[in-house]
């Protein structure tokens, strides 16, 4: 016997009570045709959710990837551009190499030979590369070669630094020897008694005159000949009243018979400063400078050492 239910249906206007009566089988079916439909209506929604999501993500990909492949293109433009600075260093690197060979040559400064060239054995530039070639077959290649280059570019600038170092300590050098190099009259007035064999004024023998003798009246300035440090100020027997300068270099000048001496011991002199007076002090037949030139402690002739 098939089971029905009844469904009584009330109303609150007072109208009558309907009756309906189904079928267990109706209700069964029923129940499962809502069930179905939410149970499709569940996968319909999940599966949209995931659309949704597979989307977003799809579109944020997109996304990234374009921002990829536009910093790719950026990166490419800057491997262009370092490429074309690199070549560029490489023509300065070489002028300046050039540049020194001439100031060594017009200075008559020869080179260590053992430097081999500023880019190696060979001396040879780096062919230049080539800023215009295909990154995306030929990306790793330029970037190993430019990396090597730079390599080279780094050892020939240290390469070139110390040798314009040494050229620069050596034209210092020349500098201060010239500096330190007697170079003017110490002096106005004529020649007296030269440098050499001479009959003595006091004796009448024949004697070997060590310096220069100028002559002029008592007062007239003396000058340092060139850059030194004065050694002895003071009087010194016959020379009387002297100046002692060092040059350095083994380069040593002495004034003497000075009326008055105007620098001290330890001071700093350049060439041109009045470090006395001419007098006649010691022994002196009347006013004058005896000017004398030591080189290594052995007296040479002054003359050589004045230019004006």
């Amino acid at each position: 016997m098939r089971k029905n239910f009844t469904f009584f249906i009330l109303s609150h206007t007072g109208s009558p009570v309907k009756q309906g009566t189904v079928s267990k089988t109706f209700l069964l079916l029923l129940s499962f045709i809502f069930t179905t439909c939410l149970i499709i209506s569940g996968f319909i929604a999940y599966d949209y959710a995931n659309l949704k999501k597979s989307e977003f993500a799809s579109n944020h990909m997109e996304s990234r990837l374009s921002y990829q492949q536009a910093e790719i293109n950026r990166q490419r433009v800057q491997i262009r551009k370092f490429a074309d600075e690199i070549n560029s260093l490489k023509s300065k690197l070489v002028n300046l190499n050039n540049f020194e060979k001439k100031i060594r040559i017009i200075a008559n400064i020869e080179k260590a030979e053992d430097q081999g060239g500023l880019f190696g054995v060979g001396g040879s530039m780096p062919e230049d590369l080539d800023p215009g070639i295909s990154l995306k077959e030929n990306h790793s290649a330029l970037m190993r070669e430019m990396h090597d280059q730079v390599k080279q570019l780094n050892l020939a600038s240290i390469k070139q630094e110390d040798s314009f170092e040494s050229l620069l300590n050596y034209l210092k050098e020349q500098e201060n020897l010239l500096a330190s190099t007697p170079s003017i009259r110490p002096t106005e007035g004529w020649i007296s008694s030269k440098f050499g064999y001479r009959e003595s004024p006091f004796t009448g023998r024949r004697e070997f005159h060590k310096g220069m003798d100028i002559a002029n009246r008592k007062g007239t300035p003396i000058v340092a000949s060139a850059d030194g440090v004065v050694t002895y100020s003071g009087s010194k027997g016959f020379l009387g009243n002297l100046i002692v300068i060092d040059h350095g270099h083994g380069i040593v000048t002495r004034y003497a018979h000075a009326d008055k001496l105007l620098k001290q011991q330890g001071e700093k002199v350049k060439r041109g400063d009045a470090i006395a007076l001419m007098g006649n002090s010691g022994r002196s037949t009347g006013p004058h400078l005896h000017y004398e030139v030591r080189l290594n402690g052995i007296s040479v002739n002054p003359s050589k050492y004045i230019m004006n």
